[in-house]
């Protein structure tokens, strides 16, 4: 069951520090990569907050117990 745990909050982080990304790419406020398709598309920032929402569930679920 640890592993089962470690393996949650492991996707769980690497979903929330994506969707900032994706947030910040959508907002324009990240301009890394400088060549990426998202940059500067509103939808791309809803997207990032449902991913970074569903990877902090992930978090919460994962130390639950």
């Amino acid at each position: 069951m640890r592993i089962v745990k470690a393996t949650l909050l492991v996707f769980g982080l690497l979903m929330v520090a994506m969707g900032v990304l994706w947030i910040g790419q959508g907002l324009n406020i990240i301009r890394w990569p400088e060549s990426s398709f998202m940059l500067g598309l509103p939808q791309w920032s809803w997207r990032g907050a449902l991913l970074a929402g569903f990877g902090a569930a992930l978090i919460w679920f994962a130390r639950r117990r």
